[in-house]
């Protein structure tokens, strides 16, 4: 899967993913300090679904309308250890949760989605 992780998600998770085989691109690494709406576009540019723990993130493509990215996953627990972010998304991925297309609300109790629209805002799942 092609992710794109927020400034705000620890190096070994973004390490352990790609382990994974998973190709990983971190805002850390590559642009710290750019804006969300400039995370979005790259994503979406990338066709990368963005990994978070920002909220922000669902505002701008529902309320704001910017073009969505291949998919959002907003992480709502502070992690344990670092690698706890690689951990739970791959666990996500590998029982088969559909990300792509989605905003994912993720916790420790569970998730819910939203389907996002390609040109911002959303729909009913």
């Amino acid at each position: 899967m092609k992710l794109l992780a927020n400034e705000n998600i620890p190096l070994p998770s973004v390490r352990a993913l790609r382990r994974a085989g998973h190709d990983v691109e971190s805002i850390s690494e590559r642009s710290p300090g750019i804006s969300d709406e400039e995370v979005v576009r790259i994503a979406r540019a990338e066709a990368r679904l963005i990994v978070t723990f920002d909220r922000d993130y669902g505002e701008l493509v529902f309320r704001r309308g910017l073009p969505a990215p291949a998919g959002i996953l907003y992480l709502r627990f502070f992690p344990s250890v670092p690698e706890e972010v690689a951990a739970y998304a791959l666990r996500l991925i590998e029982d088969g949760i559909a990300l792509e297309g989605r905003f994912t609300t993720a916790d420790r109790a569970g998730i819910r989605q939203a389907i996002i629209r390609s040109a911002g805002g959303i729909d009913s799942d």
